[in-house]
């Protein structure tokens, strides 16, 4: 196969990160069971791959073919032991350090030997995670970016412990899903969300401050550095929340002061002001 020994693969979490992941093995010819706590979740997700697909279609992407054979690779559970005959568990659960400790530990337990184990996570240590397994050679980061179907890269985060043939899998796998693995070592916020939450939360400096509305700041860096999207909306559609807990996780792994959340970023999630999710955010969705 041209793709390693994935031949079948479980994706934990059916919210906006989980669904495109699982569009995406669907559609690279992988059959996928997606999991998650409620069928409600799930059938959202299904939903969310189905009108993403259909999408593909009317912009010719893709064949009416293609797409029901790829839906048709979906399958959906509410019961994590789905993952007793996947060659790849790719875990897209909320971004909660327990949480994704206790899955990791349930997934080992269920998943068979040879299975690797993956994290999309955007900030929690790979290493730590691997920890909480007895396998941590097949234990590795595989961070899509959103959204998934759309972006082209895939972070490939090695924790202290994955092994070289785990991750020549994994960017094999990255690859025939037509995307492009760039290799980084496990550190608070990898590489990705290293360099942008200081740029969004200095966005969000910029703001408290009064140095411009939340549309000058993002054509600022829309027209003057080339960005496709400002770093507000950007914030927005990953979720105030989000943002806030990946800068608490490089401010206590790196111990720096230059990583503490904006005030006014704080005050946002405390009002429920989530972004896009919440219909309300640095910007205001009907």
């Amino acid at each position: 196969m041209a793709h390693g020994t994935i031949g079948r693969a479980v994706v934990i979490g059916a919210g906006q990160m989980g669904n495109g992941i699982a569009h995406t093995l669907a559609l690279a010819s992988i059959p996928v069971t997606m999991v998650d706590v409620s069928e409600d979740a799930l059938s959202r997700g299904r939903t969310t791959i189905s009108n993403n697909l259909d999408r593909q279609v009317k912009k010719a992407a893709i064949t009416q073919d293609v797409r029901d054979a790829a839906l048709s690779r979906i399958n959906t559970s509410v019961d994590v032991s789905a993952a007793a005959n996947a060659d790849i568990v790719i875990e897209a659960a909320s971004e909660n350090a327990a949480l994704k400790f206790d899955l990791f530990k349930r997934l080992d337990s269920i998943a068979p030997e040879s299975a690797i184990l993956a994290s999309n996570t955007s900030s929690i240590s790979i290493t730590e995670i691997a920890a909480k397994t007895r396998r941590p050679t097949q234990v590795i980061g595989m961070h899509f970016m959103n959204p998934v179907p759309v972006m082209k890269l895939v972070e490939v985060i090695r924790g202290l412990a994955t092994s070289d043939a785990t991750t020549a899998t994994v960017i094999d796998l990255a690859k025939h899903l037509g995307k492009t693995p760039v290799e980084v070592n496990d550190f608070p916020g990898f590489v990705s969300n290293r360099v942008l939450m200081p740029m969004i939360n200095e966005a969000v400096y910029c703001l408290m401050e009064g140095v411009g509305t939340p549309e000058a700041i993002d054509t600022v860096m829309q027209l003057g550095m080339n960005h496709p999207m400002g770093p507000l909306a950007l914030a927005d559609l990953i979720g105030l929340d989000t943002c806030v807990s990946i800068l608490d996780v490089l401010q206590d792994g790196l111990g720096d002061p230059k990583y503490r959340a904006c005030p006014l970023l704080r005050k946002y999630v405390a009002a429920g002001w989530l972004g896009r999710k919440t219909k309300r955010g640095f910007y205001q969705y009907d």
